[in-house]
């Protein structure tokens, strides 16, 4: 009889199966010898997975040794949380890091820390020889997180003011600010200044520009060159890095937003390329708030349909810094490319980071014949219109409703 693996076989169905013949005796030795080498090979199999296993239970804080540091640790040292990361995955890397002596003396401090499971992915200053207790309740403290800022849709990469002269922190400016912490006392902030050198000196594909938009990154001025480049979200960058490391980590990270919001694929049917969808996006998030994004992308493929300049105040400010939603006949007069009311066609570069929606909306209009618009409320809504005269009218009441 056999078992359910076959390793053990009953040898009298093997003298009964032989016939009696001479050579019997010869099929049953190697029957044997058949039935050895399979227990072999399943023993070795089963050390292999038990191997496999003590392996992964110990990583994972199952199996493994527990051992713990006493009181609050010693040098600080940056930790990074991934996406999705466990806390057994958490607790390893501190381990690896020599944040906790195991992965027990975290994972156990953690289960009695309701706070332990919603910690976040980012960077987070915590020290060496850490007792677990301590590991967890620094990283669940607000202030050790480190490095986080966020990019809002319409932002610059420089500072912009309003007509009250409030400042508007441009992203360079928020960088800068995360890149700072204070790590054994040494300050690790890297200047707005020193970003922008490095984003004008240095090559566009070493920093993480998408190989989509590195011949028009390339071409363009340098101090504008990333401009729209680093799109809306939270992004996370290691304090202790230097300039071209900051810049490269958040555009690597905008680069997989883009990605995710189908460029450069999606510009495949508009008649356009990806980074002139980029630029148009650009444009269409400075010019109208989201509901209007599409049919301000559809006025934009109107006017560029039959050559006419676009004639865009956004234009006209993003080379003064400025946030006003008009522009006097001086500032229109300056012949920079930049300028729509002078130049025609789109600008050479994005003038200012570009959400998911306007993107999407650069990329499928909205279907109308309008050639004008203006922001005619109050909550940003704009009127449109195909006709000047009645461009015109728009304008009165977006006066007579005080929007400018």
């Amino acid at each position: 009889m056999t078992d359910d693996l076959g390793l053990f076989t009953d040898t009298s169905s093997d003298d009964a199966g032989s016939g009696g013949g001479d050579d019997a005796p010869s099929r049953r030795r190697g029957g044997k010898r058949r039935r050895l080498t399979t227990i072999a090979f399943v023993v070795a199999g089963l050390l292999i997975i038990g191997g496999g296993g003590w392996y992964a239970m110990s990583l994972f804080g199952g199996l493994g040794g527990y051992e713990d540091y006493e009181g609050s640790g010693e040098q600080d040292v940056v930790v990074k949380v991934e996406q999705g990361d466990l806390l057994a995955k958490i607790g390893s890397r501190l381990n690896q890091q020599g944040v906790v002596a195991s992965v027990k003396a975290f994972t156990r401090a953690a289960d009695k820390n309701s706070k332990a499971s919603a910690v976040q992915a980012g960077y987070y200053v915590l020290k060496t020889k850490m007792s677990g207790e301590a590991a967890v309740a620094r990283l669940v403290d607000p202030k050790s997180r480190v490095g986080s800022f966020e990019v809002r849709g319409g932002q610059q990469l420089d500072d912009t003011t309003d007509n009250a002269g409030k400042i508007y922190e441009g992203i360079f400016t928020k960088i800068s600010k995360a890149s700072c912490a204070t790590l054994n006392g040494k300050d690790t902030c890297v200047p707005a200044d020193q970003l922008k050198a490095t984003a004008e000196q240095t090559d566009p594909s070493a920093l993480g520009v998408p190989s989509w938009a590195v011949p028009n990154v390339a071409r363009a001025e340098p101090r504008r060159r990333l401009e729209g480049l680093i799109v809306p979200g939270t992004y996370d960058v290691r304090p202790g890095s230097d300039a071209e490391e900051l810049l490269r980590e958040v555009l690597r990270s905008s680069a997989l937003r883009l990605q995710a919001a189908g460029m450069p694929d999606n510009t495949a049917d508009t008649g356009f390329s990806p980074y002139e969808i980029l630029v148009m996006a650009s444009l269409i998030e400075r010019e109208a708030i989201t509901k209007d994004f599409g049919k301000i992308s559809r006025v934009i493929y109107n006017r560029l349909a039959v050559n006419h300049k676009l004639e865009f105040d956004s234009t006209v400010n993003y080379l003064l810094y400025k946030q006003h939603i008009t522009t006097d006949g001086n500032a229109r007069s300056d012949p920079s490319p930049y300028n729509t009311y002078v130049s025609k066609g789109l600008p050479p570069t994005p003038i200012s980071a570009p959400s998911k929606q306007a993107i999407e909306a650069a990329v499928k209009p909205e279907a109308g014949k309008w050639f004008y618009f203006v922001a005619c409320e109050k909550d940003g809504t704009s009127c449109f219109s195909e006709t000047y005269p009645e461009q015109q009218e728009n304008e009165r009441r977006a006066r007579a409703n005080g929007v400018y």
